[in-house]
């Protein structure tokens, strides 16, 4: 008799490391929704990308096969803001369920990155040449037309002009205050965003709202997927470390910190964060006394 299968689903966690495994096949709408699967088990990721190309459809339909660059962006943007009505929730913006496409998607209110990757979506699928921007402190839509660029707000489907996007720039140029940053040229902050770092952006704002709300189940939920997602970036390695500990898994969360350690042995808390394993060490061995 041959082994029995193993037909069990994979886990939300699963599912979403399969979907990013490969910078190549990664799907960054697919892989958005399945952020939401931890916290919405019942979504159905596939379900939700048929209704977004349902949507699309219906669009097209409406796009003469003759129809220039500019004529279907603005058909877009008057189905997307207005007849469908997607906005900005301006109302509740830090509410996780903007991070949540499939929320997003039923409400028609987001925030900027969740917003533009449907926006980009169904201008994708229309035939516009559409694109994620990761400009500081807002997500941005750039759509390519031959006679040029045009960024979009996909909070509230404004057009920015080059002033407008430096005068949005300037509060960031001070933060950082560098020398020479003034002459960093806007374009370079323009940049399409790849894939990966679109969900980097989404998670971190998903982490930032969990870590405010001190939500620990929450927030390792989403460290897990940063971590499976940018397996370098050590600090994420570190933060879940913490929030382990938080949640009383001090082994893993040991195991986590050696990692960090061990990667950045010169970084600035680096001395703080060695005690602090030894004594989770400690605390570990006394309970197996």
């Amino acid at each position: 008799m041959g082994t029995p299968l193993n037909l069990e689903a994979p886990t939300a966690l699963e599912y979403f490391a399969t979907l990013v495994a490969d910078d190549a096949s990664l799907s960054v709408l697919e892989a958005a929704l399945a952020v939401a699967q931890e916290d919405l088990p019942g979504i159905d990721p596939q379900a939700v990308l048929a209704e977004m190309d349902a949507l699309a459809e219906r669009l097209r339909r409406r796009i003469a096969a003759d129809a220039a660059p500019v004529q279907k962006l603005r058909l877009l943007n008057r189905y997307f803001f207005v007849e469908l009505g997607f906005a900005g929730n301006v109302n509740n913006y830090y509410d996780r369920r903007n991070s949540y496409l499939p929320e997003v998607l039923r409400t028609r209110r987001g925030i900027p990155i969740t917003l533009a990757l449907l926006y980009v979506e169904l201008a994708q699928q229309v035939g516009l040449k559409a694109s994620g921007v990761s400009f500081p402190g807002h997500f941005l839509v750039k759509v390519h037309l031959p006679g040029g660029e045009v960024v979009i707000d996909p909070f509230d489907g404004r057009s920015l002009s080059r002033e407008a996007l430096e005068e949005r720039l300037l509060p960031y140029r001070r933060r950082r205050g560098g020398p020479g940053e003034d002459a960093v040229p806007l374009g370079l902050y323009l940049q399409k965003a790849e894939p990966r770092a679109v969900l980097a952006r989404l998670l971190r704002n998903l982490k930032e709202i969990h870590r405010g709300a001190r939500d620990w189940r929450r927030l390792l939920a989403v460290l897990d997927r940063l971590v499976v997602l940018l397996p370098a970036d050590w600090e994420e390695r570190r933060d879940r470390a913490l929030v382990l500990a938080e949640l009383g898994r001090l082994d893993a969360a040991g195991t986590d910190l050696a990692a960090y350690l061990q990667h950045r042995p010169d970084a600035h808390d680096a001395p703080g964060l060695r005690s602090l394993l030894e004594a989770w060490r400690r605390r570990g061995s006394a309970r197996a006394r």
